[in-house]
């Protein structure tokens, strides 16, 4: 069964949007694991404008499934990853002032910088999962940067995928043959939600991992968030 890690990211937006500490996001990640979730996400960003570095420190006594801590590796999120020690670190190459993620690494561009970060946070026992857009030759580049895992970022999957077209799981269902092929796990995420994600998972051989986050909690306004857990859960098996 593919594993659902569910992002929190919305939870502390809409915390801070109050200035308060409701909804409290630890209270949040130890109910969807309670309800069924194999994983909790956070995206810390420098400006710390939804996730706070502190919020990444108090979640690491009450996640017992996978922790995941996606991020840009620059300085101040190497730390707060090598301090930590989360399960898993996700390395995506995020502009500072970008709304969400937006593109995958060149990983040929950018291999011996991968290389070197990537050993470090495997040195210090921490999984590796690079963001990757679906191309071949960047999973091959992903190979050789040393990391244990890519993400494939589906955006335009989900994209197309709501305007009818199906054929837009071919270059992911390629890359991740490659990517068995070359002993790479291969987790997913990025606009993934109840309608696309059955499909998606049905077309990607050996899929481990999927991260959920703004879907997950706007179908859960209208459907509530065990109910959508489950729902995720049942379509992921």
């Amino acid at each position: 069964m593919t594993k659902l890690s569910v992002n929190i990211n919305k939870i502390a937006t809409l915390r801070n949007s109050r200035g308060g500490d409701v909804p409290n996001v630890v209270q949040f990640a130890k109910d969807v694991q309670r309800f069924g979730a194999q994983g909790v996400t956070i995206h810390p960003r420098p400006d710390e404008r939804h996730i706070r570095y502190q919020d990444a420190y108090d979640l690491k006594p009450e996640v017992y499934t996978e922790y995941n801590i996606e991020g840009n590796p620059v300085d101040s999120f190497m730390k707060l990853v090598l301090s930590i020690k989360p399960t898993q670190v996700t390395l995506v190459p995020d502009a500072i002032d970008a709304i969400t993620s937006n593109a995958g690494w060149d990983t040929l561009k950018h291999k011996e910088f991968l290389i070197d970060i990537i050993k470090e946070f495997k040195q210090n026992g921490i999984r590796t999962s690079i963001f990757v857009d679906p191309v071949l030759k960047q999973i091959e580049g992903a190979k050789e940067t040393g990391t244990d895992r890519i993400e494939l970022y589906t955006e335009a999957f989900a994209h197309q995928f709501n305007l009818g077209n199906k054929e837009a799981i071919k270059p992911y269902t390629e890359c991740a043959e490659l990517a068995n092929r070359l002993g790479l796990g291969i987790n997913a995420g990025h606009d993934l939600s109840l309608d696309n994600i059955k499909y998606f998972k049905d077309n990607i051989p050996n899929l481990l991992e999927v991260s959920i986050g703004h879907a997950l909690i706007a179908e859960s306004l209208y459907l509530g968030v065990e109910n959508v857990i489950q729902m995720y859960l049942h379509k992921l098996k």
